[in-house]
């Protein structure tokens, strides 16, 4: 074991390993520079053997075969290759939904939310193939290694954990010059990949190059999801999404289950140009950084169920969900999946839903959508009370001016004090 590895692993935290105690690792693997490097890497400084666990969140273009038969090549004892998709969307997409979950007003979670499905499937696996640490590729400077190792440190305490990337001294160009030492085939050959790249069927993200100059206008290369607004069809499409209990159910009319209609929401918002976020996040690490996000298909389902919402709820719910929503989001992308105030807040979550089922149109055009039309039969509204000049019923005008006294009575006489003692 070299001085690298000793010092890759200095232990400042209970669940981080001992280095001599590492005998088999459940690699998370994605099948790019940094985790065949590792894998190999592991192997030689650890003298440890590894298992490759490669999860299927609905990341585009991704044969997983191959990224199986990588895993083995480079030396895994085992290599597996799990579609969570479903899971994905139904445990995790689902109730940020019903949360209206975005993170600093932008971002939808998708990595937030993609991170503890992840590590609790390397917890199952490593139990399954008998591992004692899980190993990971991410750095020092972002949320993803606070999301993995907190659920890991949650869900089994004994488990240990290694990030080699975190620790040691390798550049990319040293990471390359490793793997050509030690026959590592490299995704497009050695050329240095333009942006850092994560996605799921919830969307994805670009870092890296000009995105960290703030005084930089997007380059066009970095979209690869959504196209251009200003390349967007000329004519306007409509798209109608219909929620069950803040679920969605259907799209255009069409029954779907929620893996196959947010693939269908999201071509079509790409299609329009819609779903572009050039945000400026504050990392929990400490950092505040640049992302380029394209979400498409959250760009249509948010605003039409944050709508719906707000259709069958009260002046009083609509007032005060807000806030949860924000601490929802803010919970699942600090990396605490598990805690407990988030269960509590989904039971919120989940009582509110019971009521919004109906459907929502929208209009997409050239980056935006605009939600058009409403229908719940649980909607909180009465046209014949909205009509201009209407009385009746659960409302007459005339009770208005005793209201009006009432309701201002404070703010009148606070306002007399103050202009009688200023």
């Amino acid at each position: 074991m070299t001085d690298q590895t000793r010092a890759t692993n200095f232990k400042n935290a209970s669940y981080l390993a001992d280095p001599e105690d590492v005998r088999r690792v459940l690699l998370l693997y994605s099948g790019g520079l940094d985790t065949s490097v590792m894998l190999k890497w592991i192997q030689d400084e650890y003298n440890a053997e590894v298992v490759a666990l490669t999860v299927h969140l609905g990341q585009p273009g991704e044969d997983f075969d191959e990224v199986r038969e990588k895993a083995l090549t480079l030396g895994a004892v085992e290599a597996h290759v799990v579609d969570a998709r479903e899971e994905f969307a139904r445990d995790y997409v689902a109730p940020a939904i019903k949360a209206n979950a975005l993170y600093g007003g932008g971002y939808p979670l998708f990595t937030a939310l993609g991170r503890p499905l992840i590590a609790k499937l390397a917890v199952d696996y490593a139990h399954r193939s008998g591992c004692d640490t899980i190993a990971h590729g991410c750095t020092g400077k972002g949320n993803d290694q606070v999301r993995i190792e907190a659920t890991v440190a949650t869900l089994d305490p004994d488990l240990k954990v290694i990030a080699p990337v975190r620790g040691w001294q390798m550049g990319r160009e040293e990471e390359i010059e490793y793997a050509r030492r030690n026959g590592i085939p490299i995704k497009g050959g050695t050329q240095a990949a333009p942006y850092s790249i994560d996605d799921n069927l919830w969307g994805r993200s670009s870092e890296g190059k000009w995105i960290e100059d703030l005084s930089h206008a997007p380059k066009e290369d970095v979209f690869q999801l959504v196209t251009r607004p200003e390349e967007a069809p000329d004519e306007p499409e409509r798209v109608t999404v219909t929620f069950e209990r803040g679920v969605p159910v259907a799209l255009n009319g069409e029954r779907l289950e929620l893996v196959e209609l947010l693939y269908r929401a999201a071509v079509i918002g790409a299609r329009h140009g819609v779903g572009i976020v050039d945000h400026i996040e504050d990392r929990i690490v400490g950092l505040k950084v640049r992302d380029i996000y394209e979400v498409p298909a959250a760009a249509i389902i948010l605003p039409a169920h944050q709508e719906l919402e707000k259709l069958v709820g009260t002046i009083h719910q609509n007032q005060f969900k807000p806030q949860l929503d924000r601490q929802w989001a803010y919970l699942v992308y600090a990396g605490l999946w598990y805690e407990p105030l988030r269960q509590d807040l989904d039971a919120y979550m989940q009582a509110v839903n019971a009521q919004v089922s109906g459907t929502i149109g929208l209009k997409l055009f050239k980056g935006l959508a605009r939600v058009e039309t409403r229908e719940s039969r649980n909607a909180v509204y009465d046209q014949s009370l909205a009509s201009f000049g209407e009385s009746g019923g659960l409302f007459s005008q005339q009770a208005s001016p005793g209201f009006i006294e009432l309701w201002s009575l404070q703010s009148r006489m606070a306002h007399r004090v103050r202009e009688e003692n200023p």
